[in-house]
This record gives structure tokens, sequence and C-alpha cells, in this order.
């Protein structure tokens, strides 16, 4: 029966007693904060609150245990620390230019009986340096690899680097992460392989950093890359629909990286070809139907040729009224407006004669 009747009294000192004599439900005197992150460079305020100040002052300390202000009375020189409030229930200051080395728990403490502390961490970020694009030398060859490495330091925690070929995303390596010499930050690193296109000629390689210090804001560094490829060609008529007698151009349209240097002209069933040269078109001052015929149109650069097809049909010529069928067309429409009021004419003088040889007959 001992035992079971002394368990109770174990259960209400424990309840009872606390570290200061504390009360567990609620402790008016004991003051309260919260943990701020801030980023490298911005400006940090920490503020200390209590209900029942007990006719005492608040106090904040930094992770040395330096105490930094006790009410409103400085107590580290240090002109980035300034008193923002002060007053019997609370105590808030500013610490500006915050610096990796600010890091770290605050105290705040009000000087009752017993002494009750208040804890406040303070996460300084590291801003990422602007990443760096190395690996790109020169020109590359279509269908080529490319490989590009980016790397930004300074980042705390560590960042994340993404890859994107204009606004197309591109799959690059696991971010690599290796601490700085600080101690505190770090260097962050990826690459990325990709064949080229001649699609991907004059392109942007982008490499951004993303990190929670840089709010949404992009740090991004891109390379512009430029791939050889081979040309491409197409005939164009000048005009379109040529006909007999009729100047006309066929241009050469040629298209590649470098653009073609040298374009050679041919007809099929005609040897030798009809023009090498570095003109692009090919001239017909005067069109006949002999000029008809299938031409080929060869675009050559030190990246290889190509050739381009057109067939040339001479249309006959655009007719054109002679003078002579102007002049009878006229004439013969004057002697059909002649006819027609000739008859109009007879018409009226019969229905008058008829009117008159009535009029004119004897009376019996």
């Amino acid at each position: 029966m001992g035992a079971p009747s002394a368990l109770p009294l174990l259960l209400l000192f424990a309840c009872c007693w606390a570290p200061g004599g504390a009360n567990l439900s609620q402790d008016d005197s004991q003051p309260w904060t919260s943990d701020e992150t801030v980023v490298a460079g911005g400006t940090v305020v920490l503020k200390c609150q209590v209900k029942d100040h007990e006719d005492s002052s608040l106090q904040w300390s930094n992770p040395a245990q330096q105490t930094l202000y006790f009410g409103e009375k400085r107590a580290l020189r240090d002109n980035r620390i300034q008193l923002v409030s002060s007053t019997p229930h609370e105590l808030s200051i500013s610490i500006s230019n915050v610096a990796l080395a600010d890091e770290g728990e605050y105290t705040c403490s009000i000087f009752t009986m017993p002494v009750r502390t208040a804890k406040s961490l303070v996460t300084v970020l590291g801003i990422p340096q602007k990443p760096i694009i190395t690996g790109y030398k020169s020109s590359l060859r279509e269908k080529e690899t490319a490989t590009l490495h980016c790397q930004s330091s300074g980042s705390k925690p560590a960042a994340q680097l993404t890859w994107r070929k204009g606004d197309q995303e591109l799959r690059g390596e696991p971010t690599r992460i290796q601490e700085d010499p600080n101690g505190k930050t770090f260097t962050v690193s990826s690459s990325v392989t990709f064949q080229v296109t001649r699609e991907d000629d004059g392109a942007n390689i982008v490499c951004s950093v993303n990190h929670e210090s840089l709010k949404g804001a992009d740090r991004s560094t891109s390379q512009r890359i430029e791939v050889l490829y081979t040309p491409t060609v197409m005939i164009r008529p000048d005009p379109p629909h040529p006909r007999e007698g009729q100047k006309l151009l066929l241009h050469c349209e040629g298209r590649g990286n470098p653009v073609p240097q040298q374009y050679l002209w041919e007809k099929e069933g005609s040897v030798p070809p009809l023009k090498m040269t570095q003109e692009s078109a090919l001239i017909f001052p005067f069109l006949n139907k002999s000029d008809s015929g299938t031409y080929g149109c060869t675009a050559t650069s030190n990246m290889g040729s190509y050739k381009a097809y057109f067939t040339l049909n001479v249309n006959d010529p655009s007719p054109v009224p002679s003078s002579s069928s102007t002049y009878h067309a006229i004439i013969g429409g004057i002697v059909a407006f002649i006819v027609f009021l000739l008859l109009i004419l007879l018409i009226f003088l019969g229905h008058y004669l008829i009117r008159h040889k009535g009029g004119a007959l004897p009376l019996s």
C-alpha cells in the first residue's frame, strides 16, 4: 500500500518544480524572440519582447557573449549595430552590412530572479558570384560534340546551376559542390555536353545560378557559339513567269557558314559550264525560246558544295494590240452608231408620212 500512495506525491513535486521556480503553464517574465535570416551585406533586426519586466531591463548579446545593448545603452563599439526601440517591454536592435562572421545564436536576457533568456539564431546567406563559362575555344562543325563548364563561388548554402540553349533547357551534369577556403561558403560547378546542329549557329548557351539569396533575380552568363555547316541553295527567277523578249535573272540563293564563295552555273545538255563566278545571279538580257531548259547552280564554300536545279520555260511574248486593229475597231463602232441613228430617223419619218397622208384624203 506504501508505494502506490507515494506516486501522487512524486507527480505533484515534478509538476510544481521547475528551474528558477518558473510556471510551466506560462511565465510573463520570460522574454521571447525569433530566428532571422539575412543576406550578406544586408540588415537584420533583432526584436526581444517581454510581458512582465519586473523592473528590469532587457539585454542583447552576440554569439561570443559580448553585450551589445543593455536597455538603451550601447555596450559594444560597432557602428553597424544601432538601437531601434527600447521600452520596458521591448528591446530591438539592427545590424547593418551583415557579414558571414555575424552568423550565430544571439541571446536576449532579462535580469530577474532568476535570469531569463531567449535565443535568436541569425543565419547569413552567402550570395553566389556571377557564373563563369569555360570550354568554348573556337567554331564548331555541324554534328560535332561540345562540352562547356560553369562555375560559381561564394554561395551559402550551396547554390544550384542550370543550363539552357535559348529558351530550351539543357540537361547538364548534377551540380558539384566544394567548400571554399573560408570554411563558410561553397563553390559549385557543372558541365553540359551536346551535339551541335546548323540551327545552333549564333545560339546563346546560358548558365544560371539559383539561390535563395537572389530572391528570384537572374544571375547568369551566356556563351554565344558559332557552327560551321555546308551550304544549301535555291534558285529564284526574276520575274517569276518569264516571257520571250524579257530580261531574266536567275538568283542562286546560298545559305551556309561560311557563306558560299563560288557559284557554278550549268545547263543540261550544254558543255562547257555557262558561268563560274562569285556573283550568284545568271543574267539573260533578252530571252528567247532557245533558252528553255534545266539549269543547275552549285554553291561552294570551304565546308563543301550543294547543287540546286531550275527548269526554265520561256512563255510566248505578251499579245500587244496593233494600231490598225484599233483603228478598224473605232471605225466599226462609228458606222454602227450612224446606222442606228438612220434606223431611228426612218421609223419617225414613216409615222409622219402615214399621218400626213391620212389627213389629206378628200371628203365625200
